[in-house]
Formats: C-alpha cells, sequence, structure tokens
C-alpha cells in the first residue's frame, strides 16, 4: 500500500467517523412538527364528548371544533443535527433552541407536572370566559392558591377552598382576605368559612408571625382569584396533553354547548389560543405545526391569536382564518365569515 493510498484510506475513515458523529452526536434543539387535532365538541371520531356539563340545560352541536397539537420532542430526549436541520428547512416544522422551550436542569416529570397545570388552569379560564360569553353568572371569590407546608393551614387548607367569609364577616376580594387577615393578632385563631368540592367547610386556622416580617400576620397561604358558578364542567383530556393554548377552542365549546345558536353550522372549525378568564386572547407557539395538523383534520376554518399574526407570513393555507383578540370575537367571526353581506366584518390578519 501506497503511502498515498494509505492517506486516502485514513481521509476516507476519517469522513465517515465525523459523520457518523454528526448523525448520532444530540444538538441543543427542540423539534416542533405538526400535531393531532381533537374534536372537543361535536361528532368527531372520538365519540365519547370530550367536554361534559351538568346542572344546567344543554344543547347538540352541529358541526365539529378541534383543539390542535403541536409534537415536541420531550425534555429527556435528544436531537441529532441532522434532524434538527431537517426540521429547519422543511415545512410545517422548526428548530428550536432547547432553552427556550425547557429551562435547564428541570426533569421531564417537572416539566410534564407544570404543562399539566397549564392544562388546568386554561381549563378554568376557558370554563369561566365561556359561561360569561353566554350570560351565566359567575362569581369572583378570594381562592387559596398555594399552602405553605410549614405553616398553620397545612392539613387544614386546600389549594381550590373558596373563602366565603373570615370570623363570620363575608368576603369577595383577595385584597379584602388580605386586610382581614392582617388585622389579626399574632396567635390568634381565625375562623374561616370555605367551599370545598361545592360543599361549605369551617375551618379554624391560628396565625403566625410572616418570616419577611415578625409584626405581620399570616395563614401560610398564597390568595388569588376563584370562580364560583351553578354548572359542573368536566374536561376529558388526556393527561398526555399539556399547556394552555387550547382556551380559546375550550372557551368556544362551553359557549356553543350551553346556547341554543347554532354556531358551528356543520363545519369544521379549529383554533388555538390562551385565554383569561375576562375572554381577552393570548399568544401561543407552534402556530404553523397546529395550522398543518387541522389542515389533516378537514378544518376549514382556523382562529388565531392576533397577537399571532405575524406568525403567517409566508404560509398557505386554504382554511379561512379569523383574527381573535377576544372570544367574542371568535364567536361573532363564526356568525358572519359565510355571509357575504357580513363577511367583511370578520377580524382577519
Amino acid at each position: 500500500m501506497t503511502r498515498q493510498t494509505r492517506l486516502s484510506l485514513a481521509a476516507a475513515v476519517g469522513f465517515v467517523v465525523l459523520a457518523l458523529l454528526i448523525a448520532v452526536l444530540p444538538v441543543p434543539y427542540v423539534i416542533y412538527s405538526p400535531g393531532r387535532a381533537y374534536t372537543v365538541a361535536g361528532l368527531g371520531p372520538d365519540q365519547d364528548p370530550v367536554i361534559r356539563l351538568e346542572g344546567i340545560p344543554t344543547y347538540p352541536v352541529d358541526g365539529e371544533l378541534h383543539m390542535t397539537t403541536v409534537a415536541v420532542t420531550r425534555a429527556d430526549a435528544h436531537t441529532s443535527l441532522a434532524a434538527a436541520v431537517f426540521a429547519y428547512w422543511a415545512p410545517n416544522r422548526d428548530a428550536l433552541p432547547r432553552d427556550s422551550v425547557y429551562d435547564p436542569g428541570k426533569t421531564t416529570e417537572q416539566v410534564r407536572a407544570e404543562e399539566r397545570q397549564m392544562m388546568d388552569t386554561s381549563q378554568q379560564d376557558a370554563t369561566v370566559a365561556g359561561l360569561r360569553a353566554a350570560d351565566i353568572p359567575v362569581e369572583e371569590l378570594p381562592v387559596v392558591s398555594a399552602v405553605t407546608v410549614s405553616g398553620p393551614s397545612h392539613g387544614r387548607l386546600a389549594p381550590g377552598d373558596l373563602v366565603l367569609s373570615i370570623n363570620g364577616q363575608d368576603v369577595h376580594t383577595p385584597d379584602e382576605l388580605r386586610t382581614r387577615i392582617q388585622a389579626q393578632g399574632i396567635g390568634e385563631a381565625v375562623q374561616l368559612e370555605v367551599e370545598r368540592d361545592r360543599q361549605r367547610v369551617n375551618v379554624e386556622v391560628i396565625t403566625v408571625a410572616s418570616t419577611q416580617d415578625p409584626e405581620l400576620p399570616v395563614l401560610g397561604i398564597q390568595i388569588g382569584v376563584g370562580y364560583r358558578y351553578e354548572p359542573t364542567v368536566t374536561f376529558g383530556v388526556s393527561h398526555d396533553i399539556g399547556g394552555p393554548s387550547a382556551g380559546v377552542v375550550f372557551a368556544l365549546a362551553v359557549f356553543d354547548l350551553v346556547t341554543q345558536e347554532d354556531l358551528l353550522r356543520g363545519r369544521s372549525v379549529a383554533g388555538t389560543g390562551k385565554i383569561r378568564p375576562d375572554g381577552g386572547v393570548q399568544a401561543i407557539g407552534g402556530l404553523q405545526e397546529k395550522m398543518a395538523g387541522a389542515e389533516d383534520a378537514g378544518a376549514t376554518i382556523f382562529l388565531v391569536p392576533g397577537a399571532n399574526c405575524s406568525d403567517l407570513e409566508g404560509s398557505t393555507t386554504d382554511m379561512q382564518i379569523i383574527r381573535v383578540d377576544t372570544l367574542d370575537d371568535a364567536i361573532n367571526g363564526l356568525r358572519h365569515i359565510d355571509d357575504p353581506a357580513t363577511a367583511g366584518q370578520v377580524p382577519r390578519c
């Protein structure tokens, strides 16, 4: 074997080794690709209804309403350079820096728990927004949002408890409850009436001094805004699905189920967007991937958060797009989009 042959062979071997390393070594990116669209209202392939309401009249839905998802590389999975490059150039896919999607150091279990919590919050906020849009009464009350394990409320109060009164006096806002607690003396017993699982419960808690201010009495709880309403609403969404971006579709489904109006009118509608209890819509990620999943499911109308309209640049779709800055935009858009006389009133991106 000549010296030139040996050099050529070594170069070839080195190239193959380098190519293999490039193919298998992980890079710090996460791949977004189109996920499945799930029917949350109407007669889709999943015959069991995703959203159930009890304690209030409901009405049939004529059409299909889909929530959209994105398939994302798991927090404990790796992405190769070849896969990241393909996702970057392929249509309806994307490669994003891992740190922009997952906080460094968090385990897969922590990520899933946070995403599930965001889904639970989204369902609650969507229920409130949907009921309010249908003019069904919703009452705001202080709610226990968290309980300190080492605090005096541990084992007595629980996250989700709606606080109705303190020492026999009704409370209506978180600030009012905080003021009443801080008016107590340290070491005093506080009588709370809370609503838990729709049952009224009386609880006694002894105040302690705040770790940040020794003269400030606290109960070892975090207080937020909670909601009370007559219907019971349950969501049959798989625990494998998380995040807040189905809020708009959930709220629209609740509205359509509790009103006699035929909002879908036999159409297949999909959408995305985080929703607030007041009906405001916020931006989400993975818009292009969600739209691709909606088209695969046969949707003809897609709801896009107004803050995401710029993400549509360069995309093509046969679906009609409705811009939604509020839940009312989604409702009115579906009312008018197929009417030539009023289609011009529909907000667009």
